[in-house]
């Protein structure tokens, strides 16, 4: 149509009339083209949803010895929406900060790694409806408890875990020093408090207890008098796909109401369910 400006002057109006006739034509077409599509039409479209996962945070993500397999509490979960979704799901396995700058900038669509909801977190990321409810324990060693007998004595201490957890928010709001670890498995975490290379791990307490009974031969236990933080897991997800949200939250809903959550629970938990609300006094 730019060639319009060029033509000589009898051909002006003529050109005129023939683009008015074109436009007229051409309205529906490009109402049509201005339409855009959602993050939740190309997953539909390409049929699978990625999902950024550790494989090293028993029980929720990791592979049995032996075994290449991924599974978990959050892997089962994720491939049970999948399946209801009628998607593939396909795991990208990423540090903690990794999954959540992946599903900020698009690479993957949702992250499942008992990531806590909190209020900061859901000012930049859409949270799931929860599936497991928690609260926050502390791993110190068993013969001195690290020294530890209340929040107030992480001063000082070495507390081990990802740098944006919010159990190491809370043990640098008392104070103690951060010891950041790169995607390592439990078996790593722990050791290093049990030799005193660190002093305590805090983190969520179902994690904890299975954590603790996988290596019963490391001198370590679960602080008997630290209970803190009740928290809600859900997965994560990008602001924008506000649709691939809903359609996440309703196949979530359908497996809390009709059990399949608490029965993946079971399986991974030893028997508890993690999708009962839990009442603690701090």
């Amino acid at each position: 149509m730019k060639k319009l400006f060029f033509a000589k002057k009898g051909s002006i109006v003529a050109g005129l009339v023939m683009l008015s006739l074109l436009s007229a034509c051409g309205n529906e077409d490009d109402t049509a083209s201005e339409e855009t599509t959602t993050a939740w039409d190309d997953i539909q479209e390409e049929g699978s949803l990625t999902v950024a996962t550790s494989g090293t945070l028993f029980p929720t993500s990791y592979r049995e010895e032996g075994s290449d397999e991924l599974t978990g509490f959050e892997v089962e979960v994720v491939r049970a929406i999948g399946e209801r979704l009628e998607l593939d799901i396909e795991f990208t396995e990423l540090g903690f900060d990794e999954m959540l700058t992946s599903v900020q900038t698009g690479q993957v669509d949702l992250a499942a790694n008992d990531i806590e909801i909190t209020e900061d977190r859901e000012e930049n990321f859409i949270f799931s409806t929860p599936f497991k409810y928690s609260y926050g324990t502390a791993i110190v060693r068993s013969e001195d408890l690290s020294g530890i007998e209340t929040l107030e004595d992480l001063e000082g201490k070495k507390a081990a875990g990802a740098s944006t957890s919010v159990y190491m928010e809370t043990a640098r709001e008392y104070g103690a020093e951060e010891v950041v670890y790169d995607n390592a498995t439990n078996e790593t975490y722990l050791r290093d408090v049990a030799i005193g290379r660190t002093d305590v791990i805090l983190n969520d307490y179902y994690l904890q207890t299975l954590a603790i009974a996988a290596f019963p031969e490391l001198d370590i236990t679960i602080h008997p008098d630290l209970k803190y933080s009740p928290s809600e897991v859900g997965v994560v997800m990008n602001k924008d796909n506000e649709e691939l949200a809903e359609n996440v939250n309703r196949v979530i809903e359908e497996m809390l109401e009709d059990g399949t959550i608490a029965e993946i629970s079971a399986e991974f938990f030893n028997g508890a369910d993690a999708t009962e609300k839990v009442d603690i006094e701090e």
